[in-house]
């Protein structure tokens, strides 16, 4: 007697990682369709021989859209959306790996890896002239104000130059990585009038300005080891006479009369004349009569 036997390979195995906890540095400037973690690193085995079918998921709050599967029947995790170091540092994704498609009716084992991504700070920002302002929501453009200041004419100052609203200073916005900042004119100083200090900022005159005119500097901030990220900030410079007194009010108290019902914009009357207009004056003893 022939008997023949089948045997019905019964789905009693789970599928199983090669590991179950994974930790990945990725660079904040990483090509969007990179590859952050390959197939092989990622691919369950099944000793049931079924197919295995994956599904990704963030467990971290916030950071969804950033990772990818290939497919799935593929657990290649891409990048498919730009990273932002300034949104997001780091995330948990959850890597699923099923012996049977989602949703189906079969009984179904399953085999779960944790992904632990951190985001590293990429040199991605030029410097920012301090104080700014930022111009969106993300605080990733930062405008400055331009600088302004006043020296007298015919007068060499030694000192730097007080300025507005705050000395020349720049940082840089990638701060984990902080580069150096360097400093230079690059425009509006034809005559050579000023300089300044490369590693500090600040601004001093290398002779006096002879005219009452206004001089418009542009200064560049620059990392030393990248001059292409930069940014320029404008410094306006009056060059005025020079100021040895300060103005003064020629009576300490001043009285003035109005009737009740005027109309706004009507004059108000001096109280000790009455018939003129209530004349507040200050005087300069820099300027002289004429």
């Amino acid at each position: 007697l022939e008997i023949i036997v089948t045997i019905v390979n019964v789905n009693d195995n789970s599928p199983v990682f090669k590991q179950t906890n994974l930790t990945k540095t990725v660079p904040e400037d990483t090509k969007v369709n990179a590859t952050i973690i390959p197939r092989e690193d990622l691919s369950a085995t099944d000793a049931d021989l079924d197919t295995i079918y994956y599904e990704l998921t963030t467990e971290a709050p916030d950071t969804g859209g950033y990772f990818a599967i290939k497919g799935v029947n593929n657990p290649e995790i891409y990048l498919q959306k730009v990273l932002d170091y300034e949104k997001i540092k780091f995330t948990t994704l959850l890597l699923y790996a099923r012996d049977r498609p989602v949703n189906s009716a079969d009984t179904t084992l399953t085999a779960t890896a944790t992904i632990s991504i951190f985001i590293e700070q990429a040199d991605t920002k030029p410097p920012w002239f301090l104080p700014c302002t930022f111009i969106n929501t993300d605080n990733n453009i930062c405008i400055s104000s331009p600088y302004t200041g006043r020296v007298n004419i015919s007068e060499m100052s030694t000192a730097p130059l007080t300025l507005e609203p705050g000395p020349i200073y720049a940082i840089d916005p990638d701060y984990t990585l902080n580069e150096k900042i360097v400093y230079s004119i690059v425009g509006g100083d034809t005559d050579k009038v000023f300089s300044i200090d490369a590693d500090t900022g600040n601004l001093t005159m290398n002779k006096a300005a002879t005219s009452p005119e206004t001089f418009l500097l542009q200064v560049m901030a620059s990392q030393v080891n990248n001059i292409q990220k930069y940014s320029v900030a404008s410094v306006e410079i009056k060059v005025i006479n020079k100021s040895d007194h300060a103005p003064y009010f020629k009576s300490s108290i001043y009285r003035g009369t109005v009737s009740v019902g005027l109309a706004p914009g009507s004059l108000v009357l001096d109280a000790d004349v009455p018939s003129k207009p209530l004349m507040i004056e200050a005087a300069d003893d820099d300027f002289t009569d004429v």
